[in-house]
């Protein structure tokens, strides 16, 4: 089975996507703000989380260790969800959050102008102009967010398998068209998606144990695993030499770790 992500702007018609194709599949749809629910168990406010994923770039380099940290603690929640397939999720980020998964169908939903305005009219009582207003914040901010983490422009149509347009089509019909792409072959769930996933599952645990850790959380290392055999290898800069041990010490308590590779610690005067 597929997992689907629907990459839309604000009061685009997502959400009815989404349903539409859980009734027809029988997938789960899994929204941000649930994510941001479970990963909040990391001790961290679900407002800060929010803030995380919205506030524009100035916001956040004030505070770049922080956002950081949030974005490692989404991203597990989101593999956690994900890691069975026939999901639906809903949000910006979460085709750039689950890259190298085979079936992964990521979609782009458009929708018109007056489509969205009418939507907040009737659903946020907001008046046409302040509709309007909103529509353009969010997508600027949106745009500038993932342009300053993946650096990649949100609308570039190559970061998506499937591009839907509601300017004539209804969303019955996207309905249609996405049920028939996700049942295709190549989204099927295979051995080769179910290691990357597991694989990926893996390594945001160990990236969300370091980001956790007080001793670690300043910590900028990358992370590669192979969950078959429980392996995971490090590689990054570490600020104080003394914190690779506090490192190696995180990753090994992870659930699922048998061996750590640290070769790739760059550590001054840090001798084994």
């Amino acid at each position: 089975m597929a997992i689907i992500t629907i990459s839309r702007g604000s009061a685009s018609g997502g959400l009815m996507l989404a349903e539409g194709l859980a009734r027809k599949l029988g997938y789960k749809v899994v929204t941000r703000e649930e994510i941001i629910r479970r990963a909040a168990r990391r001790g961290v406010s679900e407002d800060a989380l929010e803030k995380a994923l919205l506030e524009p770039p100035g916001f956040w380099d004030r505070v770049r260790q922080e956002r950081r940290r949030y974005l490692i603690f989404f991203q597990e929640a989101l593999c956690e969800q994900a890691r069975n397939d026939d999901m639906i999720y809903v949000g910006n980020a979460g085709h750039m959050l689950l890259q190298g998964i085979s079936n992964l169908l990521c979609v782009r939903l458009i929708a018109p102008l007056e489509f969205r305005v009418r939507v907040l009219v009737e659903r946020e009582h907001m008046s046409r102009e302040e509709a309007m207003a909103y529509v353009e914040k969010v997508d600027r901010q949106r745009r500038d967010w993932t342009r300053l983490l993946y650096g990649v422009d949100w609308l570039d149509p190559s970061l998506y398998d499937l591009i839907i347009n509601l300017q004539s089509m209804t969303v019955e019909t996207a309905v249609e068209v996405v049920a028939s792409a996700a049942c295709r072959p190549e989204y099927a769930a295979g051995a080769e998606s179910r290691k990357a996933m597991a694989d990926l599952l893996l390594a945001s645990k160990v990236r969300a144990e370091l980001a956790a850790d007080a001793r670690t959380a300043s910590a900028e290392v990358e992370v590669r695993a192979d969950a078959g055999i429980g392996s995971v290898a490090l590689k990054g800069k570490v600020r104080p030499a003394s914190m690779v041990d506090a490192v190696v010490s995180v990753v090994r308590g992870v659930e699922g770790v048998k061996s750590v590779d640290r070769d790739y610690l760059d550590a001054p005067e840090y001798t084994v």
